[in-house]
């Protein structure tokens, strides 16, 4: 009934201004309708070009002192972190850069080239040396940033096997994250998707004739020790995912058929990163604002929404489904004692399996 309504109302909206249009074009009868702009509009429009420009340059610095967030990107938690930060401040300076003094030229030149009587413009098919410079620049600023970002992207996914990472898999599937460690052998046991058999539980197909595979660990965690180099190889059961941690700058897309994989080292626990002052005072916010809620849910007899507390995540940064949302992992950065103490409570592929 309320979409009805809702209609019926946009329906008479929608009539309204029809008659009013109406009306205006009857009230204009006799009014000259030159659609050729005379030298009072060029003269109008030049100072509203000049008028969006200041505002335009006003609006940008009061977002800077209000919610610029200098020096824009922080919070990184994993050692290539800082470089991708690096490259996407480099990235916005230049924009910006480039944004204010173009944005200036066009304004300023619709300004002072508008029409006017006696005012002639001036025409030429090319001008070789502006061309030159307006194609060099370019060519040399984007050529310096493509060249610095694959350098940048190199050294990440060049992941160095000496120094003995942690191996161990992200499992993508609709609409969940399962994680699957090597076990003692720090090695993943073959899997395929056509092996999966869930009346025994092996829910992401491993091989269960293959040695590597009895002592891998499934969990619905993702726990890394600090410090230490970690590969992760990435499946997807069913559509395209993307396994995304942005604290570790980290991202990679999970593709049906195949492995992907991403390589990172974790530089700050769980409980160092919620002891930052940024994150005390962004999980105070939060938690302001939930307890705002919590008073409303409260008056209508529902449940208080629980205190939040931070924790590193894992998210899905492709549109998989209708549940998309909902796929999310825990990430826990712990010391090498925690992560070993955690792992021996784990149970082994081997033991999970119903007999």
């Amino acid at each position: 009934m309320t979409a009805f309504l809702t209609i019926i109302i946009v329906l008479f909206i929608a009539i309204a201004i029809w008659q009013m249009v109406k009306i205006f074009d009857l009230a204009q009868v006799g009014v000259s309708d030159n659609q050729v702009a005379n030298e009072n509009d060029n003269k109008v429009n030049a100072y509203l070009m000049i008028g969006f420009l200041i505002f335009i340059y006003v609006i940008t610095i009061v977002c800077f002192v209000l919610w610029g967030d200098l020096p824009l990107m922080s919070n990184s938690a994993s050692e290539h972190g800082p470089e991708i930060d690096n490259l996407m401040i480099i990235s916005m300076i230049i924009i910006f850069i480039v944004q204010t003094i173009t944005q200036f030229l066009l304004h300023y030149f619709a300004y002072k080239y508008r029409g006017e009587k006696g005012k002639k413009a001036l025409y030429f098919a090319d001008n070789n040396t502006l061309e030159a410079i307006w194609t060099i620049i370019p060519v040399i600023v984007l050529a310096g940033l493509i060249i610095y970002g694959l350098f940048t992207w190199t050294s990440i996914m060049n992941v160095n096997e000496d120094d003995d990472p942690l191996v161990l898999e992200l499992y993508a599937q609709q609409f969940n994250w399962k994680a699957r460690y090597g076990g003692n052998d720090n090695t993943l046991g073959k899997a395929n998707v056509r092996l999966i058999n869930l009346d025994n539980a092996n829910i992401l197909g491993l091989d269960e004739a293959d040695p590597n595979a009895q002592d891998d660990i499934i969990t619905t965690e993702l726990h890394l020790p600090v410090g230490k180099p970690v590969l992760i190889k990435m499946r997807s059961q069913d559509v395209l995912h993307s396994a995304y941690m942005p604290h570790f700058r980290a991202q990679m897309n999970c593709v049906p058929g195949m492995i992907t994989q991403f390589g990172f080292t974790p530089t700050v626990t769980t409980a160092e990163m919620r002891q930052t002052p940024e994150m005390i005072e962004k999980v105070a916010n939060i938690n302001e604002i939930r307890k705002q809620k919590s008073k409303e849910l409260a008056a209508k007899g529902e449940a208080a929404l629980d205190p939040y507390e931070f924790d590193y995540i894992l998210l899905c940064n492709k549109i998989c489904g209708k549940s998309h949302y909902n796929m999310q992992m825990k990430i826990i950065v712990e010391t090498q004692e925690e992560f070993d103490a955690w792992m021996a409570e784990q149970k082994e592929f081997k033991d999970s399996l119903i007999k």
